[in-house]
């Protein structure tokens, strides 16, 4: 027994070890989850106002612009995947890559060929195992995105929007990422970024009981459009990039805290574990002693 009890003890030494590891981590995430919901909080306002403010110019003129008129007959999208750079963090990358494939499932069957943008390194190695076409990724920035990061990303996708399909461009872009809905509630989202839909922000505006403002455009509403959309672009995905890097910490959190748990459990069975094998120790002991205190005793009252 006291071999069995050597095992136990070498085993609650490297599960408390581990526990440390997990612990240092969720804590980690607890207080990165906490910045980046500050800087959720900062950029969600300015996204919607510029969502309102192109949806403004875009029903306000009578302009046909690319990026807010719809193809008659669309046959290409892109989809833009946001993963994470890392894992740790339980389902978090499988849930938004599942989402991710039903999109593509429902644009194909639309008739869409989808082109596939992807950020994060859970997303790329997904693709790259099932050698699954990606034209373009970014990877090295999931937990702590800039707008720098937004801008890059959404350079080749108003490029892709602007091009006529023949040319290799598209005619939607979608966005796939997880939405921050609170500590506990992570949610895998799409929406499509383009061409704006006018009666989503219609709906915003609405719901928000503001009215509607009348615009003169100078120097043309195509210009104002012009500068606009690209913005409106950078800001939602820098928006989805920070959604999703905060529901990431959270799942992290989630997840260290699950396996601290359970190392605290196992150290819980394996200490049990222990001292009945050291119980089963001493009671053997004390039964040889006895054993060898009786023979002795039997073996003196022969000789006399």
């Amino acid at each position: 027994m006291g071999a069995q009890l050597r095992v136990y003890k070498r085993r609650i030494k490297s599960i408390s070890a581990t526990k440390k590891i997990t612990k240092a981590m969720e804590m980690i995430a607890a207080s990165r989850v906490v910045k980046a919901q500050r800087h959720v909080a900062a950029s969600t306002p300015y996204a919607s106002e510029l969502t309102r403010a192109v949806s403004a110019v875009a029903t306000g003129s009578t302009t046909q612009h690319p990026l807010t008129t719809e193809a008659e007959n669309p046959t290409r999208a892109a989809l833009l995947l946001i993963t994470s750079d890392r894992g740790l963090a339980g389902g978090y990358s499988a849930n938004v890559i599942k989402a991710a494939e039903q999109a593509t499932k429902a644009l194909t069957a639309q008739g869409k060929e989808v082109d596939t943008y992807i950020v994060g390194r859970k997303g790329v190695a997904y693709y790259g195992f099932r050698e699954f076409k990606v034209t373009e990724s970014w990877t090295g920035f999931t937990d702590n995105p800039t707008y720098a990061d937004a801008k890059k990303i959404a350079g080749p996708l108003i490029e892709a929007v602007q091009k006529a399909t023949s040319e290799g461009g598209v005619d939607e872009l979608h966005i796939v990422y997880t939405e921050f809905v609170s500590m506990l509630t992570q949610t895998p989202v799409e929406h499509r970024l383009l061409p704006l839909s006018m009666e989503k922000a219609a709906e915003e505006t609405a719901a928000k009981d503001v009215i509607a403002p009348l615009y003169e455009f100078e120097p043309s509403a195509e210009e104002v459009l012009d500068a606009l959309l690209p913005r409106y672009v950078e800001s939602r995905i820098y928006n989805a990039l920070l959604q999703a890097a905060a529901s990431k910490h959270a799942a992290t959190r989630r997840a260290m805290k699950s396996a601290t748990d359970n190392a605290e459990e196992l150290i819980k069975s394996l200490t049990r574990l222990a001292n009945a094998a050291r119980q089963a120790d001493i009671t053997q002991e004390i039964s040889e002693i006895v054993g060898g205190a009786s023979a002795l005793a039997d073996a003196s009252a022969g000789s006399d």
